[in-house]
């Protein structure tokens, strides 16, 4: 990272020091502030929740649930419930309850709480205003809730009979409450992770857990929604808004490892009050005694009933070996939402497969629950019917909306494996299951005599299919025989898990699995012919996700490029030694012919033109890049008025520079690139272009520059990246390629943030500054230069350009690229075959946009047809 001192301070009039004097220009250069700096920072602006965390401390301390849990005296006159806010009218308790914590746990977790959530609340809302959220969505959490409560015990709903007796203190509830508030605050990037995320988490507690407290931060949330909007007066906010594919495949794979955990949390709490406490009956706390068992139930394997029904049941679920097969749906939705995280289609299916076998073992998955938690005592009314009805529909709802999710968001998840990796993948899994599942059937046979109850060889092939299927969704089911013999009982415990456990371990090889030594060995390649040959100001696109590679016979030439539709598409120039182009282009054409594509070359320079006029080629204009020789710049006269402008207004406003490269990056300083990106996203309900325009990924290159503008509070205006420029093993000079401003950013950042980079590029020696190509635009004609006679191509790409312009506005960047005064390079699109043209067209299409949804086409649609 470089860092030197801000010398370039404003003169007495505004101005540039030296545009008097005759001096030269400097950069403004300046310094990211620390993570300690910033957390430090963070600290100072939340009096409201160091407050709230001291005052939990002391009301803990004076009511004694510093040491332990809440008594029954303190309870019944603070806490919040039927009993006590309804039944004895004590109003107050729906305000008490957000002040005192109900054991010691609860007491570090609040303060952690107030101090970070309620922190970043604050920070986003200001105190009064935080305040406010903290009391409105926290008493009417918990008034409202209570009141559910109490109307739901009196119709004898099951959920509000069992927790009408609950008291509740918790201040967990305005907290959420403040946080969901304050998300109408923030930017689309962490309005969106802190909603989605904040939401799934509390659905997991009330489905899995069911205590009055989680319905009560529910509500509370879902309040903070609204007030949020009132308190911003923007009802955008409400809105759902669009994401990158990065931020996509994050929240994806978020919210399938937080529904996933949900058994854990029924396994702990155990309670009978929710449609997902399925399975956690079938570890009681005393375990059952096999001959106990047999002795009290002597039965055959079809005529168990009443309670040696779940007796059998629990007693087969026991052991080490059924509490790990247990987990195994967790296990596989934590791996898939790992895998999902990277865009990985096998992970995508393998959630699929996870929440559809929820949906398939729902009844089964109920009957155990109803067999082991006694909850059907035989006298069922219309009402417990209907009841039951909503709990199914409940079950159902979760794995449902999960696939749903996931089909809708689909064309994130395109990262795939080499073909010998998915058949490795299936060897392993389909033998393992094999040896397993044989090594128990045979044991099983050998020992049938010694199976409880009553066992023939059907039951025992039955039960070998259940050693692999988790005791919570089949612990019922018939037959339900249980091996006598010690042989038999390894064998009964261990099957399932070794099988699933090779099954994870084949998973997360075959998430890792790519053709990524070749590609590494190619990249090296590429980057250090670029290091020696250049390959143009557009070169180092060569090395982006998505390319492959043609090398040359001599090893000493390269072609980036992609297919698309059976057109290879080239990455800008050759890469290859000066005088070696024609060759290497001949080469490259034949390569492709031997392949039945038709090859194109993309956003060429000038020099090669003549190369394709003797092969016969046809070409074409596709834009102009803009170059600024950096060598001997000066931001003098009147054609750099409007940079020199920005230039002297940012570093009166006190704006700094800093150069540096992602790794180089304090934490909080990626994070606010992230969340300006993401903004610029959510705010386009266009698509993502790709091809030569780099996204976030390609900022992370250990070889690309970053140059940000730095407010005088510290924070990230505006940030640019640039791709280096090799010649003869040094870099002369750089590419501009992402751009992206902070909303409430200072007018004129861009040209600020421009025109530093090339001072600073000026005093690093290097030669040019490239402010990339403008598609579809046309240079300027000279003085006494007339313009060329149109052609029907011409027409086509005015055409385009007009048509194109109100979606990405390349006129616009064309006209902002000029205030650099450049010069001028036009860049050109050569092919064999003029009537591939169509072809060729559709195959560009795809390359800038490959992944565009039905909403983004739709919309991509309105705006050229305004």
């Amino acid at each position: 990272m470089t860092e030197r001192p801000a010398d370039a301070t404003p003169t007495a009039n505004g101005g540039m020091p030296g545009a008097a004097d005759g001096s030269t220009d400097h950069e403004p250069a300046g310094r990211l502030r620390a993570t300690g700096e910033t957390v430090a920072a963070f600290i100072r602006r939340v009096p409201l929740s160091i407050g709230l965390a001291v005052l939990l401390v002391i009301t803990a301390a004076l009511t004694g649930t510093i040491a332990g849990s809440v008594s029954e005296s303190t309870a019944q006159l603070w806490a919040a419930g039927v009993t006590t806010t309804i039944d004895a009218a004590r109003w107050w308790t729906v305000a008490t309850a957000l002040v005192i914590p109900f054991d010691p746990f609860q007491l570090v977790f609040g303060v952690l709480a107030a101090l970070v959530l309620l922190g970043v609340a604050e920070r986003r809302l200001g105190t009064a205003r935080a305040a406010l959220a903290f009391v409105v969505t926290g008493v009417v959490g918990v008034a409202l809730g209570t009141g559910l409560q109490w109307i739901g015990s009196l119709a004898g709903e099951w959920w509000a009979t069992g927790t009408s007796a609950d008291l509740t203190l918790d201040p967990l509830t305005g907290v959420v409450g403040a946080l969901i508030t304050a998300t109408a605050f923030m930017g689309a990037l962490w309005r969106r992770r802190v909603r989605l995320v904040t939401l799934a988490v509390i659905l997991v507690f009330v489905l899995y857990d069911g205590d009055s407290s989680n319905a009560y931060r529910l509500i509370a949330a879902m309040t903070g929604y609204v007030l949020g909007a009132l308190l911003a007066r923007d009802p955008s906010t409400l809105r759902a808004r669009r994401s990158s594919h990065r931020e996509t495949r994050t929240l994806v794979a978020v919210i399938v490892a937080v529904t996933g955990i949900g058994p854990i949390v029924a396994l702990i709490t155990r309670s009978d009050l929710t449609p997902f406490a399925f399975g956690s009956y079938l570890y009681a706390e005393d375990p059952l005694e096999f001959d106990t068992v047999v002795a009290q139930c002597d039965a055959t394997a079809t005529a168990l009933s009443g309670d040696c029904l779940k007796q059998a049941a629990i007693l087969s679920s026991q052991g080490f070996g059924m509490f790990l097969l247990s987990f195994v749906p967790v296990l596989l939705l934590l791996l898939a939402a790992w895998g999902l995280r990277s865009g990985r289609r096998f992970a995508w299916w393998l959630a699929i497969a996870v929440n559809l076998a929820v949906l398939l073992f729902a009844r089964s998955s109920l009957d155990v629950t109803i067999t082991t938690a006694d909850v059907e005592d035989g006298t069922w009314t219309v009402f417990d019917i209907g009841e039951l009805i909503v709990w199914i529909l409940a079950v159902l709802a979760l794995p449902v909306g999960v696939i749903v999710m996931l089909v809708a968001t689909r064309r994130h998840f395109r990262l795939g494996a080499p073909h010998e990796a998915y058949l490795r993948f299936l060897a392993t899994v389909v033998v393992s299951l094999l040896v397993l599942g044989g090594t128990y059937l045979v044991i099983g046979l050998a020992t049938i005599d010694e199976y409880w109850p009553v066992a023939g060889p059907i039951d025992v092939v039955v039960d070998t299919i259940k050693r692999f299927v988790p005791p919570h969704f089949l612990a019922v089911v018939d037959p339900i025989v249980l091996p006598g013999h010690d042989l038999a009982s390894v064998a009964f415990q261990a099957a399932g898990p070794l099988f699933w456990g090779i099954f994870i371990a084949a998973s997360l090889r075959m998430l890792r699995a790519s053709d990524s030594r070749s590609r590494f060995a190619d990249h090296r390649r590429i980057r250090d012919l670029l290091q020696r040959h250049g390959g143009g100001t557009l070169g180092f696109m060569a090395t982006w996700p998505g390319n492959s590679y043609w090398f040359g016979a001599d090893g000493d030439s390269a072609v980036a490029y992609r297919v698309i539709n059976g057109v290879a598409i080239t990455m800008s120039d050759p890469i290859c030694a000066p005088g070696s182009a024609g060759r290497v282009i001949r080469e490259f054409a034949a390569a492709c012919d031997a392949n039945s594509w038709v090859p194109v070359f993309y956003s060429v320079h000038s020099q090669y033109l003549p190369v394709f006029e003797e092969l016969g080629w046809q070409h074409m204009s596709v834009g102009e890049e803009t170059l600024v020789r950096t060598a001997g710049l000066e931001l003098t006269g009147k054609p750099w008025q409007k940079v020199r402008q920005a230039l002297n207004r940012g570093i009166k406003e006190g704006m700094t520079t800093v150069w540096t490269s992602w790794d180089e990056l304090p934490r909080a300083t990626v994070a606010e690139i992230t969340a300006i990106s993401e903004e610029w996203v959510a705010d386009k309900e266009l698509p993502e272009m790709g091809f030569t325009l780099g996204g976030m990924e390609e900022l992370k290159d250990p070889d690309v520059r970053l140059m940000l503008a730095i407010g005088p509070d510290g924070r990230i205006q505006a940030v640019t990246s640039w791709l280096p420029v090799h010649r003869d093993g040094r870099v002369i000079g750089w590419t501009i390629d992402f751009m992206r401003r902070a909303d409430g950013s200072m007018n004129g950042i861009m040209e600020f943030l421009i025109a530093s980079a090339a001072l600073h590029m000026k005093a690093e020696g290097a030669e040019v500054l490239s402010l990339s190509g403008a598609p579809l635009a046309t240079k300027p004609l000279a003085a006494g230069e007339e313009a060329p006679e149109p052609t029907v191509m011409t027409r086509l790409l005015e055409f385009l350009a007009r048509t194109l312009e109100p979606a990405y506005g390349f006129s616009s960047l064309f006209r902002f690229k000029a205030k650099f005064n450049p010069d001028y390079e036009t860049i050109s699109m050569a092919y064999p075959d003029p009537l591939a043209l169509p072809a060729i067209g559709v195959a560009i299409g795809r390359a800038y946009l490959p992944e565009v949804s039905p909403r983004e086409a739709v919309a991509l649609a309105r705006t050229l047809t305004r």
